[in-house]
């Protein structure tokens, strides 16, 4: 299994001329990996609040953010799905829902898989390689590389059943309860 390359993030910004520069270009620094699935989560960016804020040069994909956006904003990220490891399956089906009981919704049916859980957010996801599967309660979709969903707060779990890394990006929005 080759991972996929590393990404390259670049900002772009108005100086204090009002010139546009670029921000940042490089190797995105905010990267994360789950212990028990072993999926890499990179954080491209986020804002707090419509409109967002674009003023400044912080870089706001920078600091310990959850799973969810902030109330009112979004977070951008990019996370590689290793193949799903057999262990996984011993997991409590409801391991995710657990983790993210401070942040994430608890309705809806029981879990039927470790990495079920749900989020208040409207996802916007593009499959940029591989292949996966999303379990929802009682179904599942499988997309590949070019895939686009738009999913609405509800019950799912990802799970790559290849032999290949599957890099997904997502858009999470955050949303009202349904």
């Amino acid at each position: 299994m080759t991972p996929p390359p590393e990404l390259r993030r670049i900002v772009t910004t108005v100086d204090d001329n009002d010139k546009a520069v670029v921000l940042f270009d490089g190797e995105n620094p905010h990267k994360a990996v789950r212990a028990i699935r072993k999926n890499v989560s990179r954080m491209i960016w986020k804002t707090d609040g419509a409109p967002a804020d674009m003023s400044g040069t912080a870089d706001r994909a920078a600091g310990d953010v959850g799973t969810s956006p902030p109330p009112g904003g979004t977070i951008f990220r990019i996370i590689d799905y290793p193949p799903t490891p057999p262990e996984v399956e011993a997991l409590d089906a409801g391991h995710r829902m657990k983790e993210l009981t401070h942040e994430g919704e608890t309705r809806g049916l029981p879990p039927r898989h470790p990495f079920m859980h749900r989020t208040k957010t409207v996802d916007y996801i593009i499959v940029l390689s591989g292949e996966i599967d999303m379990l929802l309660d009682d179904s599942e979709v499988h997309l590949k590389a070019g895939d686009v969903m738009v999913q609405q707060g509800t019950n799912h779990a990802w799970v790559n059943r290849g032999t290949e890394v599957c890099r997904i990006a997502f858009v999470l929005v955050d949303a009202k309860t349904l």
